[in-house]
């Protein structure tokens, strides 16, 4: 957004305030904005400046991709870590795309899983994963136009003369007034971290779709590597984003926010403390089975009153990821119809119903541990009420569709021994073998094996492989949820895993050939 642009009230603020207004922001959120005193009184903004990082930053910008891998080496032999690296790519990737490319917020989605996959990575192997997103990334922004396209600039913060709050900012959205809504966003941000992201969550509650709902979890995940001071310009990218599909604001967006408002009252949950009671397995189960099975308002409702009445809000965001974690299997796959390239007919990776919805559910589950009051209630009902919407979105009869585990191919695994199993799963991968795959891994839990090894051999084909653009995101899914998973139910999630895993191999990712030879990594 230029500063030409903005109301001339901010306008005067910037040509005559100028230095009052950086000393009442301080450094710190000034540099973060891209407020210093040779842009201020400007009329076209230069582009953000991010310090000590900016160096790094253009860096990921502005190698040609044909040589990015090398330079990457390069850096890491130089002493440069990879959380470093990462953070320089999430930076370049919000100041090019602001949350308004396809590719480009996949991309950033993916780059915190792919370095918390690094950790699991074999010794020597450790860059992989972070190579694999980082070519993705730079790939992506040297189609989109590079550092001339970029997409956010500084911005001004301004409540307009009047009240910043979460409602100043949804109402500001829903006039699709983008300099309103970004400089309101920018002065809430002043606020801190934790503030801007529960006012920004009102937004986003706005509409329950995939996009819209993980792009504010990852970006928050993201905070942790690249620096809770770039807080503003990576959450920024959601009010971006939803001020993008406000354009197409539909009639069906009131439903889920009439059914919200109505259970935050009926249920006395307004101001209510978050409850400690436990819950046993059939509970959880039950629960699960009525978010899977129920209308989108009745699987809100059961888990507005489960909050109610106390239930540990970690237990009931236990049984929204389980039930979508039933969508992965019991999917007949992709249909004739929405077949395209790396999607083939009978696939189940990408985005596919099964994985969206995991990833959704793992995100709300998320941000109701990272909210605070309201939001923490409204981030699980709004959980069940997608899981719900999910199942019935692109048709099916997911009720009736059995899921994995086959019990036929169960009864025909002869081996015990895990290091046969292991051998039996990488070839079912290696082949496509969706249910056998899944099968072999719920016998793994069956036999009480450690999961740690399958974790492993999945995590290869994970980076290996593309994944339409999803690969990483739902393997760190998965990996959370199965260890925020009673053990009773946990190893659903790894059933899944492995049936999207063999649904994408054999579509190698970009770039990975060549990072294994700069590596000295042997090819699977």
């Amino acid at each position: 957004m230029k500063l030409k642009s903005l109301p001339n009230r901010r306008r005067f603020l910037a040509e005559v305030g100028g230095g009052t207004l950086l000393a009442a922001l301080g450094p710190g959120l000034a540099s973060e904005l891209g407020l210093d005193s040779g842009n201020l009184s400007g009329e076209d903004p230069k582009a953000l400046d991010f310090g000590p990082m900016e160096p790094l930053v253009r860096f990921m910008q502005e190698t040609p991709v044909a040589a990015l891998q090398g330079a990457l080496a390069v850096k890491l032999e130089e002493g440069e870590s990879l959380q470093t690296l990462i953070a320089a790519g999430a930076l370049a990737n919000a100041r090019t795309f602001g949350g308004e490319d396809y590719v480009g917020y996949h991309t950033l989605m993916a780059l915190s899983p792919a370095l918390k996959m690094s950790g699991s990575m074999p010794a020597g192997q450790q860059a992989l994963p972070v190579f694999k997103v980082l070519y993705r990334n730079t790939e992506r922004i040297q189609g989109f136009g590079g550092r001339a396209a970029e997409v956010l600039h500084p911005v001004l913060p301004d409540g307009e003369g009047g009240q910043a709050d979460a409602a100043a900012l949804r109402d500001a959205v829903r006039r699709q007034d983008r300099p309103a809504a970004e400089s309101l966003f920018a002065l809430l941000s002043q606020q801190g971290d934790q503030a801007a992201f529960d006012a920004l969550l009102h937004t986003v509650q706005e509409n329950t779709e995939v996009h819209r709902t993980v792009l504010p979890y990852r970006a928050w995940d993201l905070l942790e590597v690249v620096g809770r001071e770039h807080a503003h310009t990576l959450l920024r990218q959601s009010v971006r984003y939803c001020l993008h599909a406000e354009k197409s604001r539909s009639q069906n967006w009131e439903k889920h926010g009439k059914v919200l408002a109505q259970l935050l009252e009926e249920y006395g949950l307004l101001g209510k403390e978050p409850g400690d009671r436990a819950a046993d397995d059939a509970f959880v189960e039950q629960l699960s089975q009525t978010i899977f099975s129920g209308s989108p308002a009745d699987a809100a409702g059961a888990v507005a009153e489960a909050l109610a009445a106390g239930l540990d809000p970690a237990a009931v965001g236990e049984a929204i990821s389980l039930a979508t974690n039933q969508l992965v299997l019991r999917d007949r796959g992709r249909p004739p119809e929405g077949e395209s390239a790396g999607k083939p007919v009978g696939s189940v990776h990408g985005d596919s119903i099964g994985v969206h919805a995991s990833d959704s559910a793992n995100a709300w589950r998320n941000m109701a541990r990272a909210s605070r009051g309201r939001n923490l209630y409204a981030c699980l009902i709004l959980g069940a009420w997608q899981a719900a919407l999910d199942r019935t979105q692109r048709g099916g009869d997911f009720e009736n569709w059995a899921p994995l585990p086959i019990e036929w191919q169960l009864q025909r695994i002869q081996a015990t021994e895990l290091p046969a199993l292991l051998h039996e799963l990488e070839q079912a991968v290696r082949q496509n073998l969706q249910a056998t795959a899944g099968t072999l891994v719920h016998r793994c839990g069956q036999l009480g094996h450690p999961p740690g090894p399958v974790f492993e051999l999945l995590l290869r084909y994970a980076v290996s492989e593309d994944g339409a653009l999803h690969a990483e995101k739902y393997f760190q899914t998965v990996w959370e949820e199965f260890h925020a998973t009673r053990p009773a139910f946990r190893w659903r999630h790894l059933t899944a895993l492995a049936r999207v895993t063999a649904s994408e191999y054999g579509r190698p990712a970009a770039g990975q050939a060549e990072a294994r030879e700069l590596l000295g990594v042997s090819l699977l």
